[in-house]
C-alpha cells in the first residue's frame, strides 16, 4: 500500500512538472520538500535497518528522483539554468577529484616509495623521500648553471682552439683521447666547458653583449642562496606539518586495529601492500611501547656508552690522520712522471673505503649503548657526520696546501711566458726584419690553473663515490642475498637466521653519503660547472638502483621504528653541510688571487672585483656610491648583529609557544581523564542504586510473606483487605529504606539523582563530586 501511494505521488508529480512550462508556488514547495527528504534518505541509507535489496531499490529511486526534479526548483524560465548550474557543479567536483589523482600520479616515484614504506616502514621510506627532494633541488641548480653559464659560453663565446685556455697543449695531444686519460678528467675533458678554466675573461661576449664573468659569479652566489632558501623553507614546512598533524597517544592499537584498512582498495597488489603497511605500523608501535616501559641498569648503561664514544673518537682521529697522510703522498706522486693507477687515485680510493667500512663499525660499537632505535639512528648519523666532515675538511686542508704551492709557482710560469713572447715577437737583427711565424695556441706556455685542478678533484670524488656505492650494493646486498637464498639448502647452518643472513638497509650510511655528496657538489660547482649535471645523473640512477636493491635484496630491520613526522634532522644536517661548504668557497673568492691565464676572472686581483667593475662601467655613478656605502663594514656588522638578535627573539617566542601548547595539551588530557572518571562514578552509582532497590523489594516481599503465614485464617474479604494494606506497607517501606528521604530536598529530586544516595570513602558521593573541578561538568 505504501509503495503504491509513493508511486502515485511520484507519477502525479512527474505529470505536473512535464505538463507545463511553469510551476506554482505550492508545487515548487512540495518538490523542494520531497527533494530534501530524498537527499536525507540518501545520506542516512546506511543506518537504516533494512534488507540490502530494499536499500538498493530505495537508493536508486531516491537518486533518480533528485536528478530528475532538482532542476525544477528554479523559478519559471530559470529552472533550466539551475539544472545547468547543478550539472556543471557536479562536473567541476569530478574534474577536481580527477585532477588531484592526476597530480598524485605525476609525483616522481610516489608508488615506488609507497611500496617500500609498506614493506620496510616509514624510516626506510624517509630516505627515498629525501633522495627525491635532493634530485629536485639539483635539477633546479643544473638548470640555473646550464642555462646562464654553459650555454652562453658555448653559443656566444670563442670556439675551441682559438685561445690557449680552450686548447689542449701540444705535449698532451697524443694521449688526449685515451680512455685512461679521459677517466681521470684530463685531455679534452679538462679543456671543455665542464671546468672553470675553459671560460674566457671577456667582459661581454656575443651580439647580446652577455656579461659572462658577472653571470658566472652571480650564478655561483645564487647556487648557495637558493639552496639555503629551499632548505630553510623545507624545515619550516616540516615543523608546521608536524605540529598540525600531531596524533594522540591514547588508544594507539585500537585506532590502528579498527581504522587502518582502506575499504576502497580494489586491487590485490594494493591490498597486499596495505596489509604489509599495517603490519609494519603495529611493529613500530610495539617497539615504542616496549622502549617506554623498559627498565635498565643505569650505571652499566653509562659505562658502556662512555666506552662506545671513546672507541668512536679513536676511529675518527685515525681516519683523519690517514686522509691527511694520503693527500701528502699524492702531492709527492704528482711530481713524478710515471705513476700507477692506484698512486694517481689513492686519495679517492681511501676516502671511499673509509666511508664504506667505518659506518658498519660505528653501528657495531653502538650496539653497546642500547638506545631506542630512533635515538640510536640519530647518534649514528651524528657520528658518521663527524667522520665525513673530518675526512672532507682534512682533504680540503691538504688541497689548500697544494693550491698555495701552485700559486707560488704561477709567478715563475707567468714571467717565463712573458719572456718567451718577448723573444718571439722581437726575433730580428739590427737591420733586418723577419716575418713572425704564427704561434699556435697549443704551443703557448700556460699556468697550472688551480681552479680547474680543484674542480677535477671534486669530480673524481663524486664519480668514485658513485662507483663505490654501486659496487657495495651489488656485492654486499645482491650477491649476499643470492648466496643466502640458494646455498641455504646445502649449508651446515641456517644462513637466513644466522650468519651472514640477508642485509638490512643502512639508513644512516646512505643518508650521510647523500648529504656529503651534496656538500661536495656545492663546493665543486663553482670550479666545475658540469659537476651538477653529473650529480643529477647520479641521483637519477641511484633512485632506480637502490629501489630495486632494497626490494630484492634487503629485509626489514629487526626492530622496526617509526620515523619522525618531520625530516628536520636530515635537513638540519644538510643545512650545516651547506654552511660548511660555503666557507672554503668564500675563502677562495675573498682571499686567493685567480689564475692569470684561465677562467672568467683571470687578470683580476680577487674574484669579487668583477662586481666593482660591473658597477663602475654599467651603472650610474650614484648607484656605485650606494653600493660602496652598503659594503661598508661599519654598516654590515650592525646588520648582522641585528639579524642574530632577531633570530634569538623569534627562537625564544617559538619555544614559549611550544611550551604553552604542551601545557594546554596536558590540561585537555587532564580534563578528559576527569570526565571519564566522572562518567564511571555515575555508572557505578546507577548500578549500585538499582541493586539496593532490588534487594529492598525482595526483603519486603519475604517479610510480608512471613507475616501472612503466621496470621490465622480469615474470610476472603478480610484476606483481600490485608493484601491491600500489605502492598501499601511495602511501598511505604521501600520509600523509608532510602536515606535520601531525610534530605531537605524533595523525594522526586532524590530519585532524579540516584547517585546522591551512595557513599564513597565514608562520605556522601555528593560531597565528593562537589570537590571535583567544575570545568569537567558540562
Amino acid at each position: 500500500m505504501w509503495k503504491q501511494l509513493k508511486k502515485h505521488r511520484s507519477s502525479s508529480l512527474a505529470s505536473s512538472t512535464s505538463g507545463g512550462e511553469s510551476l506554482s508556488e505550492e508545487e515548487l514547495a512540495r518538490i523542494l520538500e520531497q527533494v530534501e527528504d530524498k537527499k536525507k534518505l540518501i545520506a542516512t541509507m546506511r543506518t537504516k535497518p533494512w534488507p540490502m535489496a530494499r536499500k538498493l531499490a530505495g537508493l536508486r529511486e531516491a537518486q533518480e528522483f533528485v536528478e530528475k526534479y532538482e532542476g525544477a526548483l528554479g523559478k519559471g524560465k530559470g529552472k533550466r539554468l539551475y539544472a545547468y548550474r547543478m550539472l556543471m557543479a557536479k562536473k567541476w567536483v569530478k574534474f577536481k577529484r580527477d585532477f588531484d589523482n592526476f597530480k598524485t600520479q605525476c609525483i616522481p616515484w610516489e608508488m615506488k616509495i609507497k611500496d617500500i614504506e609498506s614493506h620496510f616502514g616509514s624510516s626506510v621510506a624517509s630516505y627515498f623521500i629525501f633522495l627525491r627532494w635532493m634530485y629536485g633541488v639539483n635539477l633546479v641548480l643544473f638548470g640555473l648553471i646550464f642555462g646562464l653559464v654553459i650555454i652562453p659560453e658555448v653559443l656566444m663565446g670563442m670556439p675551441y682552439g682559438s685561445i690557449p685556455r680552450k686548447t689542449v697543449p701540444r705535449a698532451e695531444e697524443e694521449k688526449a683521447m685515451d680512455f685512461s686519460v679521459l677517466w681521470d678528467f684530463e685531455g679534452y675533458i679538462k679543456y671543455s666547458a665542464l671546468f672553470y678554466g675553459y671560460y674566457n675573461n671577456q667582459r661581454t661576449i656575443g651580439w647580446l653583449r652577455y656579461r659572462l664573468p658577472m653571470a658566472y659569479f652571480m650564478v655561483g652566489v645564487s647556487v648557495f642562496g637558493y639552496s639555503l632558501m629551499i632548505v630553510i623553507r623545507s624545515m619550516a614546512g616540516n615543523t608546521q606539518g608536524s605540529t598540525n598533524d600531531g596524533e594522540s597517544d591514547n588508544f594507539t592499537f585500537s585506532f590502528k586495529m579498527f581504522t587502518s584498512w582502506d575499504y576502497l582498495i580494489g586491487n590485490s597488489e594494493t591490498a597486499d601492500n596495505k596489509y604489509a603497511s599495517i603490519t609494519i605500523s603495529f611493529k613500530e608501535s610495539i617497539v615504542d611501547e616496549q622502549e617506554s616501559n623498559k627498565e635498565e641498569n643505569v650505571h652499566l648503561t653509562r659505562f658502556l656508552r662512555v666506552l662506545a664514544n671513546f672507541l668512536i673518537i679513536c676511529c675518527l682521529c685515525g681516519s683523519g690522520y690517514l686522509i691527511y697522510f694520503v693527500v701528502k703522498r699524492s702531492q709527492e706522486f704528482s711530481k713524478m712522471r710515471n705513476i700507477s693507477w692506484y698512486e694517481r687515485n689513492e686519495v679517492e680510493i681511501v676516502m671511499s673505503l673509509l666511508g664504506m667500512f667505518c659506518p658498519p663499525l660505528f653501528e657495531t660499537i653502538a650496539a653497546l649503548e642500547n638506545y631506542h632505535p630512533r635515538i640510536g639512528l640519530k647518534w649514528q648519523l651524528g657520528r658518521i657526520f663527524a667522520l665525513f666532515l673530518g675526512n672532507l675538511y682534512t682533504f680540503l686542508l691538504a688541497l689548500m696546501d697544494d693550491v698555495h704551492l701552485k700559486l707560488s709557482n704561477e709567478e715563475t710560469i707567468k714571467n717565463i711566458t712573458h719572456w718567451t713572447l718577448f723573444h718571439y715577437y722581437n726575433s730580428s737583427g739590427w737591420n733586418e726584419s723577419i716575418p713572425r711565424p704564427p704561434l699556435h695556441p697549443a704551443d703557448v706556455p700556460r699556468g697550472s690553473c688551480w681552479e680547474t685542478a680543484v674542480g677535477i678533484e671534486f669530480m673524481r670524488l663524486t664519480v668514485s663515490d658513485m662507483l663505490v656505492t654501486c659496487i657495495t650494493i651489488l656485492v654486499g646486498d645482491f650477491l649476499r642475498a643470492c648466496f643466502v637464498r640458494f646455498m641455504n639448502y646445502c649449508w651446515c647452518w641456517d644462513l637466513e637466521a644466522g650468519f651472514p643472513s640477508y642485509a638490512e638497509f643502512d639508513i644512516s650510511g646512505n643518508v650521510l653519503g647523500l648529504i656529503f655528496n651534496q656538500g661536495m657538489i656545492w663546493m665543486g660547482s663553482f670550479y666545475a660547472p658540469g659537476l651538477v649535471g653529473i650529480n643529477v645523473l647520479r641521483l637519477l640512477t641511484s633512485m632506480y638502483f637502490q629501489c630495486w636493491a632494497v626490494m630484492s635484496s634487503n629485509v626489514p630491520h629487526e626492530r622496526v621504528f617509526k620515523a619522525s613526522r618531520s625530516n628536520n634532522f636530515y635537513m638540519g644536517l644538510l643545512l650545516l653541510v651547506l654552511f660548511l661548504s660555503l666557507l672554503p668557497v668564500a675563502y677562495t673568492v675573498m682571499s686567493l688571487p685567480p689564475s692569470f691565464d684561465c677562467g672568467p676572472f683571470s687578470g683580476k686581483n680577487r674574484m669579487y672585483d668583477v662586481i666593482q667593475e660591473t658597477v663602475e662601467n654599467d651603472f650610474p655613478t650614484f648607484l656605485g656610491k650606494i653600493f660602496a656605502f652598503l659594503a661598508n663594514p661599519g654598516l654590515i656588522i650592525p646588520a648582522i648583529l641585528l639579524m642574530f638578535l632577531a633570530i634569538y627573539y623569534l627562537n625564544s617566542v617559538s619555544k614559549s609557544l611550544s611550551r604553552a601548547n604542551a601545557q594546554l595539551r596536558k590540561k585537555i588530557q587532564a580534563l578528559r581523564e576527569v570526565e571519564k572518571s566522572h562518567k564511571s562514578f555515575k555508572g557505578r552509582a546507577t548500578a549500585r542504586d538499582s541493586e539496593d532497590t532490588a534487594k529492598g523489594n525482595s526483603k519486603n516481599a519475604t517479610q510480608l510473606n512471613k507475616e501472612g503465614t503466621t496470621h490465622h485464617p480469615a474470610s476472603p474479604s478480610q484476606t483481600l483487605d490485608q493484601k491491600a494494606q500489605g502492598s501499601r506497607a511495602s511501598s511505604s517501606a521501600g520509600r523509608t529504606v532510602s536515606p535520601a528521604s531525610q534530605h531537605p530536598l524533595a523525594s522526586d529530586q532524590t530519585l532524579a539523582k540516584p547517585s546522591l544516595r551512595l557513599v564513597l570513602g565514608g562520605q556522601p558521593l555528593e560531597g565528593v563530586l562537589r570537590d571535583l573541578p567544575t570545568d569537567s561538568w558540562d
